[in-house]
């Protein structure tokens, strides 16, 4: 079947969350605008996560996983993804359910004039220091990148393929994909999605990820932002096989 749309999700020691996951993406399957499928990527987990996402991929012809030998990060679990799909649209959601599938319609909408469109999470679930520490890296990131995103942390994204698929990768890539489809002059745009609190699983960042590491992440977004190469090919004499 050809899917129009890919929904990544990345899995690092989520076995409590992996059933409801099934069943909340699957019932997005059913209203979903377009025809969905979703890519697991697992991310070297050491708990019970692999053999739930083969069980749910067997019972379910839309689902499909990626394994990582090794424990790479969440950047590496969503370039993975970005790079394997061959869909039109490509979407990226955690495998925790803080979002909601069903919000991917909302993104779907302004897709057509925008090459990514992203969640913000209207009314926070999370922790004091979880928030402001958010906050915090939100507008040290907006500092350096001038994308005027006021939530990039939020796992909801729905991206052109062909735009996610030229990011190049790095550490922390996942903090700063408006600006990597920025700097290849893609149109982005934020629209207010739903989240909820953490109901199952621990969560994979601390105060470091969350404030500090977004800082460092900051002087390689500016290295890279002086290197990137941006062209697109006016007319060309090759032809296809």
């Amino acid at each position: 079947m050809m899917y129009k749309f890919t929904i990544v999700v990345p899995v690092y020691n989520e076995e409590e969350n992996l059933e409801r996951l099934e069943t909340e993406l699957s019932n997005y399957l059913k209203i979903a605008t377009v025809q969905t499928s979703i890519l697991f990527v697992n991310d070297g987990s050491k708990d019970k996560s692999q053999t739930l996402i083969e069980t749910i991929c067997k019972r379910n012809e839309a689902f499909e996983y990626i394994l990582f030998k090794e424990n790479r990060g969440l950047s590496a679990a969503i370039k993975a993804g970005f790079d394997y799909v061959d869909s039109e649209l490509v979407g990226y959601i955690d495998s925790d359910l803080q979002t909601a599938p069903e919000d991917f319609n909302i993104l779907l909408e302004h897709i057509n004039t925008n090459e990514l469109v992203t969640g913000v999470r209207f009314n926070r679930k999370d922790s004091f220091v979880k928030n402001m520490s958010s906050k915090i890296a939100n507008g040290i990131r907006r500092t350096f990148t001038h994308d005027g995103m006021d939530d990039t942390g939020c796992p909801l994204k729905v991206i052109k393929t062909e735009y996610a698929k030229r990011i190049p990768m790095f550490r922390g890539l996942h903090r700063f994909l408006p600006a990597m489809i920025m700097l290849q002059n893609g149109r982005v745009t934020q629209i207010t999605v739903q989240h909820f609190p953490r109901i199952a699983g621990t969560a994979k960042f601390g105060l470091w990820n969350r404030l500090l590491g977004p800082l460092m992440d900051c002087f390689a977004y500016l290295w890279m932002k002086r290197k990137y190469i941006n062209y697109e090919v006016e007319k060309s004499s090759k032809h296809n096989s």
